[in-house]
């Protein structure tokens, strides 16, 4: 029994496509981790339910059209520069001003939006790239969405900086800046292609919180704590851990 519905909005000439749509995201839980084993003689990661969670918990979006780009090259002047493409959409949709896609020029965010950020760096000073997304998200009223790049199956090139919207009462595409991984790559010469995944979408509950901080002595402590033998292989899983459902 589902209690909460997200809804994903494009024009029906897009829709109809069924191409890169958003997709539970436990639909692209990574081979490297499929392949693992767990066992009593060899502990891995895939015993670790809230590393599988990370992996399961919300929705993805797909990149919806090749972007081909140059990531700090030179400019006429000498000067580091990017190059950005935004290719490959099937140019009978463009007709449909509703589908956010067809804008052919790039779509960038200067880099004193962010001074000071450790995102410039990364960066490489470079102005900030966008992915122009062409769904509305709704979800019902009290929620809002965090959105993140895939948590433990990112794409090592690129990343969306995080962001959370009211996505009840936000009724726009939400488009998304990048950081490229300047760390791993202080040139990139690549094409991001259509149907990468590169949004995790969380929806939660707008509670209001508040903080408290408490002392316990080591007999109070010991108490409220659960402890269980290493050996136990699914302890955590059996005892502690609540199934999520995402479809």
């Amino acid at each position: 029994m589902f209690d909460k519905e997200i809804e994903f909005i494009s024009h029906n000439d897009y829709v109809d496509l069924k191409e890169d749509q958003p997709i539970p995201i436990k639909l692209n839980i990574p081979q490297w981790y499929k392949k693992l084993e767990h066992t009593i003689e060899n502990k891995t990661i895939k015993g670790c339910m809230p590393f599988l969670d990370t992996l399961t918990t919300g929705y993805l979006l797909k990149v919806p059209r090749d972007y081909g780009f140059v990531h700090n090259k030179k400019n006429k002047e000498g000067k580091p520069d990017i190059e950005w493409h935004p290719l490959n959409i099937d140019d009978s949709l463009l007709h449909a001003k509703s589908i956010n896609l067809g804008k052919q020029a790039p779509d960038t965010h200067p880099v004193n939006q962010v001074l000071g950020s450790p995102h410039v760096e990364k960066n490489k000073h470079l102005p900030f790239l966008k992915i122009i997304n062409p769904w509305i998200i709704k979800t019902p009223p009290g929620y809002s969405c965090l959105f993140v790049p895939p948590l433990n199956n990112i794409d090592d090139r690129f990343s969306i900086i995080p962001g959370i919207v009211d996505t009840d009462t936000f009724s726009n595409e939400i488009n998304f800046p990048i950081v490229i991984n300047g760390d791993k790559y202080p040139t990139l010469d690549t094409i991001i292609k259509k149907g990468t995944p590169y949004v995790q979408i969380i929806p939660f509950k707008r509670d209001k919180w508040k903080m408290k901080i408490t002392g316990k002595n080591t007999e109070e402590m010991r108490k409220g704590k659960t402890f269980y033998g290493l050996s136990l292989l699914h302890t955590y899983k059996n005892k502690f851990w609540n199934k999520k459902k995402w479809n």
